[in-house]
């Protein structure tokens, strides 16, 4: 996919996480041991996960996993982590909805015990689509299903995104509501230049993004509509299958309350991403998996709601990804990981895809 070498994922001593750990554990559950501590193969560069059991002789819960707010002192990928929002978030989707989430077991603000706060819950047992490499490469455990396991999945998954905004009141997500002036929808995109902003702090900017974002205002919706909770990082990559049932939604540190159409712009994206790095090595991927028609039309007969102006939402799901990518690739400058090219706008995975949707030519292919 690409010649530079993955990115590093943390900075921290894993024999030291597990000292701290136990000792952090044993403090709330006398005699308890972390045991079996690893980080998954595919550990983000924002929170980290841990992954562990508890050694004792009646444990809340057998294993568990603990998400880590990042390093402060590692260049970030956000900059800032709020774990008790994660925590919060949680246990509002738990209590309002059927969709499935990990039990919440604790959480713990204090950065003392392993240098940053950190939330743990149940490790919910199954297999998730595989970013690296990515779940539409030949070799992958979706890639092999048949065509109905892969619509069985697909339609689970959009249920998934058609509950989650059907049975929770806005109303009690009060406190996802991001700052600023204007709509849902407004403050959503006002925070992603802020971020972008961020990114770029005496470095060099992207006329990509930048102009992404001219377009944006150009293709923005009359109506925006109600907000709901929206689940923020909505991508199969970030849900746990039992075979082809989802039984875990993780990853919620992008939840707000936004338009409906903010998830299912990223959603269709993102496996777009993945299917475009695929057919770009030569490979079939799956053309057919998560199509953006199929993805609307089965979330209308859910919802009752017809996706609208979806041209805006998907080009805005490929300009939210681009920051990130340019954060990660300033990120392995830092570490020596690659140079700066003079067109910072190729340092975006995707900057020919996010270009063409910049043009209006993208979705005519």
């Amino acid at each position: 996919m690409t010649t530079a070498p993955r990115p590093r994922t943390s900075t921290r001593d894993p024999e030291e996480l597990t000292r701290r750990l136990t000792a952090w554990l044993g403090a709330r559950l006398p005699g308890a041991e972390a045991a079996g501590v690893t980080a998954p193969a595919s550990n983000g560069m924002s929170s980290e996960t841990l992954l562990f059991d508890i050694d004792h002789p009646r444990p809340p819960v057998a294993s568990c996993a603990l998400r880590l707010a990042a390093d402060p002192a590692a260049y970030t990928v956000f900059p800032e982590y709020d774990m008790a929002r994660q925590y919060r978030t949680l246990e509002l989707v738990a209590g309002h909805t059927d969709v499935p989430v990990p039990r919440t077991l604790w959480l713990e603000e204090d950065p003392g015990p392993l240098g940053a706060p950190f939330l743990v819950m149940e490790r919910v047992a199954g297999r998730v689509p595989p970013d690296v490499m990515p779940y539409t490469y030949e070799g992958s455990w979706l890639h092999a299903a048949s065509d109905a396991e892969r619509e069985h999945l697909e339609a689970a998954t959009v249920g998934l995104l058609a509950r989650l905004h059907d049975q929770l009141p806005a109303s009690e997500a009060g406190f996802l509501a991001l700052p600023g002036e204007g709509d849902a929808l407004r403050r959503h995109v006002t925070a992603q230049r802020a971020y972008y902003a961020w990114v770029i702090d005496g470095l060099a900017p992207s006329p990509l993004i930048e102009a992404a974002f001219d377009r944006l205002e150009r293709l923005w919706p009359r109506e925006p509509g109600e907000p709901v909770l929206t689940w923020g990082d909505a991508r199969i990559g970030n849900v746990v299958y039992d075979g082809f049932e989802p039984v875990a939604v993780l990853d919620w540190e992008m939840a707000a309350l936004a338009p409906r159409e903010v998830d299912l712009g990223w959603t269709i994206y993102l496996h777009r991403f993945f299917q475009d790095l695929t057919t770009g090595s030569g490979q079939r991927g799956l053309p057919g998996f998560l199509r953006r028609d199929r993805v609307e039309a089965r979330y209308a007969r859910l919802t009752g709601h017809t996706p609208r102006d979806m041209d805006f939402y998907t080009l805005y799901a490929a300009l939210r990804h681009a920051i990130v990518m340019l954060r990660i690739a300033y990120r392995q400058a830092y570490f020596g990981e690659v140079a700066v090219p003079r067109d910072p706008d190729t340092l975006i995975l995707h900057h020919g895809s996010l270009r063409a949707m910049v043009q209006g030519t993208y979705w005519e292919g």
